[in-house]
């Protein structure tokens, strides 16, 4: 009997560890590897592919890419670069992300503004581009004459520049960028030139090494962008201009985000947060500015929209120099109920958790920041609450409709949750 019963237990535990090992091998997620050329079709979830060679998109085709897959650019003497040319879904989920990034040996301190693949070009042909819940990180590669965007007529067209991490340019198509980051670009993480555009609820930080803005919009642009936290762009937060004169003519309504850091590490000296120029139509509403060079600038040479303006927007400076960039003159445009405080220190936010005297030319991202504000903040209740959303109905993608979130009535992108 002790026999059989030792027999038993062995057979037992025999079941029970293949089942486990079953299980472990059906929880391994395939990965693809020197993934190049053409592309449409759906890449599964969960899955890994890794990039050796440029990418395309062809026109009327499109690629899905589901939650949870990791896309790893890993060629590091082609930088390659995405072509859309079709239609891309970048379909990720709150607790399931989607990455486009490179191995994680290669996220050094030298290589803080990435410039180690191309970015998201997109052709005239591209008629949507949807992103939620992705992470894009360490591209921006610097064009040469072998570069597809180059030898097409893409973005620029030319060697020696900078590609940015999403270019998009169909003044019919439709943008949106949703509940996702964007981080260590060497320029521009966002370039739009045309457009119905929703960008909303993300995070990016840590742009451009010479130069280059968080988001850069241009003619043909009709843009809703909001709830976003832009932290150390090189020049601007969100630049505004209506150069190459598409129709129609930008129209932004840029509310309730938060501006950090912005514009110092520029050489030249610039912008600094917003900027408008060459008859761009902007509604700058409910944004909190904090140790940024200047507030909400204008180029005089090549003014606004006269219909442009500002509202319940907060400013805060840690430095005495910071705090007078801010007061309205012929650059700086003066907002209705705008909160402008007259010395260092004054008007602070309250941040959960956030250094007010954190280096104004650092462009490091701590990820624990929480830039929440607490019970107190001069921000809370001072929002414009029934400021309108360009696209009040919302914008349809893959046969889904993306919306504009509502402005709140607080100032900032973050309130006390």
């Amino acid at each position: 009997m002790k026999n059989l019963f030792v027999y038993l237990l062995w057979v037992t535990l025999g079941v029970i560890t293949l089942a486990s090992c079953e299980k472990s091998e059906n929880d391994v997620k395939p990965i693809t590897e020197n993934v190049s050329g053409e592309v449409s079709g759906v890449w599964s979830k969960g899955n890994t592919y890794v990039v050796k060679n440029h990418l395309l998109i062809p026109a009327g085709k499109s690629l899905t890419i589901e939650e949870g897959v990791s896309v790893i650019f890993s060629d590091s003497v082609v930088k390659p670069e995405v072509i859309v040319r079709g239609n891309l879904y970048i379909l990720g989920t709150e607790n399931n992300l989607v990455k486009l990034t490179v191995p994680d040996s290669w996220k050094t301190t030298a290589n803080k503004f990435g410039n180690l693949w191309g970015g998201l070009v997109c052709a005239s042909t591209c008629e949507e581009l949807l992103i939620q819940y992705a992470i894009l990180e360490y591209g921006g590669a610097t064009t040469t004459e072998e570069s597809p965007s180059v030898k097409a007529g893409l973005y620029k067209g030319a060697a020696g520049e900078k590609v940015p991490g999403i270019n998009f340019v169909n003044e019919n198509g439709k943008f949106v960028i949703q509940h996702s980051r964007m981080n260590n670009f060497q320029d521009d993480q966002i370039y739009i030139e045309g457009g119905k555009v929703i960008v909303s609820n993300n995070l990016i930080y840590t742009s451009g090494n010479a130069g280059g803005d968080g988001v850069n919009i241009k003619s043909g642009v009709l843009a809703d962008v909001a709830f976003n936290i832009i932290y150390s762009p090189n020049t601007n937060c969100i630049k505004l201009s209506n150069n190459g004169e598409k129709t129609p003519q930008i129209y932004v309504k840029a509310y309730n985000n938060t501006f950090l850091n912005a514009g110092w590490r520029r050489p030249t000296i610039k912008g600094g947060s917003v900027w408008v120029e060459a008859s761009a139509r902007a509604e700058v509403v409910n944004n909190l500015y904090v140790n940024n060079r200047f507030g909400f600038k204008r180029d005089t040479k090549k003014p606004e929209d006269n219909r442009t303006f500002a509202a319940n927007n907060s400013f805060y400076g840690f430095t005495q120099t910071c705090v007078d960039q801010f007061q309205p003159n012929k650059e700086i445009i003066a907002g209705t109920n705008d909160i402008v405080p007259k010395l260092a220190g004054e008007n602070d936010p309250k941040f959960v958790n956030f250094p007010l005297n954190n280096p104004e030319m650092s462009p490091d991202f701590n990820t624990a920041w929480d830039f929440r504000v607490q019970t107190g903040s001069p921000v809370l209740g001072k929002g414009d609450a029934s400021f309108a959303p360009l696209h009040t109905n919302g914008l349809v993608l893959n046969g889904k409709t993306y919306k504009s979130p509502a402005a709140a009535n607080f100032i900032g992108a973050k309130g006390t949750n």
